[in-house]
């Protein structure tokens, strides 16, 4: 097949719509269930590339949830400890394939920004990553296969319109690549840059040690950078972006957002989250939404307004602003990949308050000096890569 029409482009006003391979090869495509639409394959194509990349620097199975042409999650297939297995409502699954592993960290880490994502997934979907994907609200699904019986439970969901996309992993695109906009055409060699152990190895800082599992987990920051919408900075832990900060114009804005969902992260896994009582036949995403509001600033609101009926069994006590900076200080030996340089020592004041211990970011700004002063101060191991990620 040379090109597939679509519905319409990225609103129902932009029509036509199709894709199409732009050296007149055969899509590597097929779709197996649904109808994708442009924005469906704007994600599933940016997030087969960053699976794929995972997956190959890793040699673990890798999973993204991907909005908007940015990952909300990224993770490679490490097991999951019985509290993350709870934090992400899977713990009723028993023993969850390693590709399940890697959705469910994916879709777990920021639940918010995943809901109606669309899933990108390294190796053959299995029936057990199948049945966790079902029970998800999600546009869609790209993989380079699927079992049979995964795809059939696949083609459950959406009343059999879920959108589930092969593609060959074979497939190789052009080393040139276009984009019209305004109507006037940009080409531009694609970013084939690899990003392995020699990324890091330029360590500028008094602490020199980064150790293995800090270099996978500033690999998977770095990889999910180059297909994150700029400015950007990602934080990782233990194989899985735990915090996302996508398309600001300012690199502290990038550093403020993706810290707070790194923190948010873990604040659910407290004592004070994990003992909620929450109503019967609350749905998930309610569950995810009152558990926001439960750790940020505005459940004085909810508790006055006598809202938390509707939500918990039991009213549960205030999350005190002492007691979540008393947790998150025990958060440590987080990694933070930034796809261009800090240029202020303030984006490394707000990582540190995230447990950030590892940094690998291009360098190269005016005051490096000052933002490897901050780093020493807090005993970080930063690494200047000298490689700028931009992706747009």
């Amino acid at each position: 097949m040379k090109e597939l029409e679509l519905k319409y482009g990225c609103n129902p006003n932009q029509k036509p719509a199709k894709i199409a391979v732009n050296d007149g090869r055969d899509l590597p495509i097929e779709v197996l269930c649904g109808r994708p639409g442009y924005i469906n394959f704007m994600d599933a194509f940016n997030g087969w590339q960053l699976v794929s990349e995972l997956k190959k620097a890793t040699g673990l199975p890798a999973a993204t949830s991907f909005k908007h042409v940015s990952p909300a999650g990224a993770a490679v297939g490490l097991p999951l400890s019985d509290t993350l297995a709870k934090i992400y409502w899977v713990d009723d699954l028993g023993e969850l394939s390693p590709l399940a592993c890697a959705y469910a960290r994916a879709r777990g880490a920021d639940r918010m920004s995943s809901f109606g994502d669309f899933i990108a997934l390294s190796d053959v979907c299995d029936v057990s990553t199948a049945k966790l994907i079902k029970r998800e609200v999600s546009d869609g699904v790209i993989a380079p296969g699927y079992e049979p019986e995964a795809l059939e439970i696949l083609k459950e969901k959406k009343k059999g319109n879920y959108n589930v996309i092969q593609i060959d992993p074979d497939y190789v695109p052009a080393p040139i690549e276009h984009k019209d906009v305004f109507g006037i055409q940009f080409e531009q060699g694609r970013n084939e840059l690899v990003i392995d152990d020699a990324l890091f190895a330029n360590v500028v800082t008094e602490n020199k040690e980064i150790p293995e599992a800090a270099k996978r987990d500033l690999a998977i920051s770095m990889i999910t950078l180059k297909y994150t919408q700029s400015n950007s900075v990602c934080y990782v832990k233990d194989g899985q972006a735990i915090g996302i900060g996508a398309g600001q114009q300012s690199r502290i804005h990038c550093t403020r957002l993706a810290g707070t969902k790194a923190d948010n992260w873990f604040l659910r896994q407290s004592p004070q989250v994990l003992g909620l009582q929450f109503v019967d036949e609350i749905k998930r995403a309610d569950r995810d939404n009152a558990i926001d509001l439960y750790i940020g600033e505005d459940y004085m609101d909810v508790l006055a307004d006598g809202a938390w009926e509707n939500i918990f069994k039991v009213k549960p006590e205030v999350f005190t602003r002492e007691e979540k900076r008393a947790w998150l200080d025990q958060m440590t030996d987080v990694a933070l990949g930034s796809d261009a340089f800090f240029p202020f020592g303030d984006n490394i004041e707000r990582a540190h308050r995230s447990g950030v211990k590892y940094i690998a970011q291009p360098g190269g700004s005016v005051r490096d000096d000052n933002v490897i002063e901050t780093c020493n101060k807090y005993k970080m191991a930063m690494a200047f890569t000298g490689i700028r990620l931009f992706h747009h």
